[in-house]
């Protein structure tokens, strides 16, 4: 039985890996009212491929040239180093690619030609031709055509295109819609009983949401009130339960009655879900096994880190800096809230997709506590990858509906007494002016690739997470932070105006500012604050200083959101303290 779950668990890695590279981009959705069919538009598709392409033959030419090997041995070593449920899918690419690979690098032809000449990289009617490098003296479009007519016709490219069609066969198509739906709605790809919790950690599970802790039974499941004082079972999943012997009073009565017991939610982006590329991926001075033992886990969370974030982090980081987040400072301050999370992100969220998001929220008005609820899409309403960016930008009026539409359905959704907070949108002038010089990690051996390349080759593209901050057009820039203000002040004005039945609402900066200033207090340099492998997103530290700014603005200005501190949490700790993991 064993083996026969661990050869699935290998096929389903290499499919969700197949349909990731289709479906998951830090890159804005579409727009619209809901979430596109999760296989990208065959553009987005194309730069994706691209992109991931020239960023693997970079890492097998920078493994011979570190490691004084052949080409096929870098190749192998690459292989060798991916998590054995990998391993094959990685020996087949090398088999149908690996000789091609080598013949050109030894001839000395950059990622950007070997893609190019492997089609992997495609040049659109009228638009020019994508690079990374420096182009080669003789010019990219003639270093192409040479490399062409040494790869000549082959059978084994030509029967490449078999993977873009794996979901066509019997056997996998079951899986294939299974992994499209975890894609599409947001919810957990193993939840027995429905409630949309589960006890098993990625593909939406309880990285995302507390972990359930009976998953064939629906009405058990995190952020319930308790049924009946949870005498005999453990029905909201805090590990508080049964009856004191000296007195006989239940614990969930004695130690959570009036404990203003509540939830978080984050209604939220890539920043949100915390997106994050290991830089020892891409970095061959550091690369090894243990660089790549993360990686099944990566790509089933869609390459996203929530255990570990700002909102509804719950675990140490493993990925640099250190965990702090909303929810464990609200554990810590009642106990009671053990396991009451909800992270609903998306990479490509933003106020014209994220009602659609929304469905996938678990929260019964009448059984549940009230929640956080901390709604916060910061770039993507003013980031597209399209090059006539600012026509693609979210107005004002626009933010203004989607907003209203969001915080309707929450009212009809959350339990009396929750608290919602709309964070602004962050100034990303920040990102060119931290980064446009410094050398990103594939560079590094070489000191041959910037930022500022690196986000010329994606406006090419047309993959960008954000045409208008990750360019040199500083008018642009500018224009870019002017609308993300302009949309703050609609968020702002909904707080002051606006009531709801069901909760309150409240506003605040997204904290930059103050995350910069501290972080340089500390030491640290700003640069270190933004993500290194894809230079857009908040890092580590970032998130762990930005939970201390909110929760002390929370404290002094909206006290009444974050509950009651618990007397009894020391004493809850005694008594359940191997019922508190998570």
């Amino acid at each position: 039985m064993r083996a026969s779950r661990q050869t699935f668990l290998n096929l389903f890695c290499i499919l969700w890996l197949l349909l990731l590279l289709k479906a998951a981009s830090c890159s804005p959705l579409p727009s619209g009212d809901d979430t596109p069919h999760p296989l990208l538009p065959s553009r987005l598709y194309k730069g994706h491929t691209c992109v991931g392409c020239v960023l693997v033959v970079s890492v097998i030419e920078q493994l011979a040239q570190w490691h004084n090997s052949t080409v096929k041995a870098a190749v192998e070593r690459l292989c060798n180093y991916i998590p054995e449920k990998l391993q094959g899918f990685c020996y087949i690419l090398a088999e149908l690619y690996g000789p091609h690979i080598a013949e050109l690098i030894d001839r000395e032809m950059n990622a950007d030609v070997v893609c190019h000449s492997l089609r992997l990289c495609k040049q659109d009617p009228g638009q020019p031709l994508c690079h990374l490098y420096p182009p080669p003296k003789v010019g990219l479009s003639t270093a192409i055509w040479k490399a062409k007519r040494i790869l000549k016709t082959s059978k084994d490219l030509k029967s490449t295109t078999r993977f873009s069609n794996l979901c066509a066969f019997p056997l996998l198509a079951n899986l294939c819609e299974k992994i499209k739906y975890v894609i599409r709605n947001k919810l957990p790809f193993e939840d027995f009983d429905g409630d949309k919790f589960s006890t098993f950690p990625t593909l939406r599970g309880y990285h995302w949401r507390g972990r359930d802790c009976d998953d064939r039974n629906t009405i058990v499941y995190p952020g319930r009130r308790p049924d009946n004082w949870d005498v005999k079972s453990d029905s909201n999943c805090n590990g508080i339960w049964g009856v004191d012997p000296k007195d006989g009073i239940p614990y969930e009565e004695k130690f959570c009655k009036g404990a203003d017991s509540r939830g978080v939610v984050l209604l939220g982006d890539s920043a949100g879900a915390h997106f994050h590329i290991p830089p020892e991926w891409m970095t061959v001075t550091q690369m090894s096994a243990k660089s790549f033992a993360n990686l099944p886990m990566a790509f089933t969370d869609e390459l996203d880190w929530p255990q570990f974030s700002e909102i509804t982090g719950f675990l140490n980081s493993t990925i640099g800096g250190w965990t702090d987040s909303l929810y464990l400072r609200l554990r810590r301050r009642n106990r009671c809230n053990h396991r009451d999370l909800q992270n609903i992100s998306q990479n490509g969220g933003s106020s014209r997709n994220l009602l659609n998001l929304m469905k996938s929220l678990a929260r019964n008005q009448l059984l549940d506590n009230p929640a956080i609820v901390i709604y916060a899409t910061i770039g993507n309403d003013v980031c597209n990858g399209n090059h006539d960016t600012l026509a693609h930008m979210t107005t004002p009026k626009e933010m203004l509906s989607n907003v209203m539409q969001a915080l309707r359905y929450l009212d009809s959704r959350l339990p009396n007494g929750s608290h919602v907070i709309l964070t602004g949108l962050v100034d990303g002038r920040f990102l060119w002016d931290n980064l446009h010089d410094r050398y990103h990690p594939l560079g590094q051996l070489n000191r041959d690739i910037t930022y500022s390349q690196l986000y010329s080759f994606l406006n090419c593209l047309k993959v960008s997470p954000c045409n208008g901050w990750l360019t040199p057009n500083k008018t642009l820039r500018n224009l870019t932070s002017e609308r993300a203000l302009q949309l703050s002040d609609v968020l702002k004005e909904i707080a002051r105006s606006e009531k709801f039945a069901n909760f309150d609402v409240f506003y605040m900066d997204f904290p930059l500012r103050q995350t910069a200033e501290e972080w340089r207090k500390m030491g640290g340099e700003p640069w270190q604050l933004i993500e290194p492998v894809d230079g857009f997103h908040p890092s580590q530290i970032a998130a762990a200083l930005g939970t201390s700014i909110t929760w002390q603005k929370a404290l002094h200005e909206w006290p009444q959101v974050l509950g009651k501190e618990n007397p009894f949490n020391d004493q809850i700790e005694a008594i359940f303290k191997d019922q508190g993991g998570h």
